[in-house]
Formats: C-alpha cells, sequence, structure tokens
C-alpha cells in the first residue's frame, strides 16, 4: 500500500452537495479497490491565478489515500470525465512524508538497487 495527496478542484458554480457526492464516490472508488481515504480537506472557494474554462473561481479539495497504485486508474478516469471538475492531480507521497503525517505506521527505507 502506498499513500497519495489527490487534489480536486470543482467549477466554482458548483453546490455543495454535488461536491459531497463526488467525494462519496471517490471514496467508494477507493474502499472498492482494498485502500481508504484518510482525510478529506475542503478548502473551499478560492480564486484562480488565472482564468480556466472561462471561470475565476473553483472548489479545492485534498485528499489523502492510502491504496495501491493500479486502483488509481478507475478514479483518474472518473475525475476527467465529470462534468464539474476543472483540474485534479495525484501525487504519491515520499514514505517518510507519510509516516510522519501517520498514513502508513513506520517508515522503512527502501533497498537501493
Amino acid at each position: 500500500m502506498r499513500a497519495y495527496e489527490l487534489m480536486v478542484i470543482y467549477d466554482g458554480d458548483t453546490d455543495d452537495a454535488a461536491v459531497n457526492a463526488s467525494l462519496a464516490a471517490i471514496g467508494r472508488q477507493v474502499e472498492a479497490g482494498g485502500g481508504r481515504v484518510a482525510t478529506t480537506d475542503l478548502w473551499g472557494k478560492r480564486r484562480f491565478a488565472y482564468e480556466i474554462n472561462h471561470k475565476w473561481e473553483g472548489i479545492y479539495v485534498v485528499l489523502e489515500i492510502v491504496t495501491e497504485a493500479r486502483d488509481l486508474h478507475d478514479i483518474e478516469r472518473s475525475l476527467r470525465l465529470a462534468d464539474e471538475v476543472v483540474r485534479h492531480k495525484v501525487i504519491r507521497l515520499p514514505d517518510r512524508e507519510a509516516a510522519r503525517r501517520g498514513l502508513l505506521g513506520e517508515a522503512t527505507p527502501a533497498e537501493a538497487g
């Protein structure tokens, strides 16, 4: 299992119910793959640095996910197809940072070579 950070930016005109429904669907997809959503941090509505799709604001959400990499493909596909999602980005957290956040327990350094 690996720790990932998923940032999703929803269209600023999206209502709270649609955002919550989308986040619940992401949670179900993660759990179906045997993973878990550790935290969900709703940043709220923020102004973009530049115009995206003729919009100037979006709703930012950051999720910490613990799952296998193969399970992320379906999540990314559904986010690409969702009309209310403006942008999304998944990054793998280094093991040391994931352990510091309490997502994986103790970090075990990888063998070089």
